[in-house]
């Protein structure tokens, strides 16, 4: 088997980076292999090399985000609460408009599949422990986690207007990573109110 070229290793990661930009800025049908090789700074013939085709760059976009997202959630199973540097918010922060496309355009299944798969893992791990049996399954629990989370990088522009502040900052990224642990911290309901509203919907 032929060994990768180091220089061809740098490109095509090169190229892959500019291609999440320029289909984050104008999205995929609009995103040209031509526009994506100008970006790179690289010609039309390496785009076509590395990748094939304008689906065949997608896909491999869609990997490298893949490989980030079981980064973070294997960092995170490792790591203390709230332990410096494991932020998934600038970790992410370069991709959001690639992701925010991906999430709008429809072709985002296998990634909102894999954080389903790796929430509805972290919850059915916690239901064990719980005194109280949840009142629908992991994967359901899992799979409205990961929208809300992701709604972040869509609504992106709407959220920096409402928290006055530029979420690609560190200042932004912080007080975005705290409000999230306020949320997740302190119910918005007591247990009583939520057995009431629970005891609600069952009425016929």
């Amino acid at each position: 088997m032929t060994v990768p070229d180091p220089e061809d290793l740098t490109a095509r990661a090169r190229i892959r980076d500019a291609a999440m930009r320029h289909i984050g800025e104008h999205g995929f049908e609009r995103a040209t292999i031509r526009g994506i090789a100008e970006s790179a700074g690289v010609s039309l013939g390496l785009v076509r090399h590395h990748f094939g085709s304008k689906q065949g760059l997608r896909e491999a976009c869609d990997q490298h985000l893949m490989k980030i997202i079981r980064r973070l959630h294997e960092e995170a199973e490792h790591a203390a609460p709230g332990a410096p540097g494991l932020n998934p918010i600038a970790a992410m922060g370069p991709y959001q408009g690639y992701m925010a496309r991906a999430l709008t355009e429809g072709w985002a299944g296998p990634l909102f599949d894999e954080m389903v798969r790796i929430g509805e893992r972290w919850l059915a791990e916690d239901d064990e422990k719980r005194p109280d049996p949840p009142a629908t399954d992991p994967k359901t629990r899992s799979t409205l986690i990961a929208a809300m989370a992701l709604s972040v990088g869509v609504l992106s522009r709407h959220v920096e207007r409402g928290m006055e502040i530029d979420l690609t900052t560190p200042e932004g990224q912080e007080k975005l990573m705290l409000a999230i642990l306020d949320v997740y911290s302190r119910p918005l309901l007591t247990p009583e109110m939520a057995a009431a509203a629970r005891a609600a919907l069952r009425k016929p």
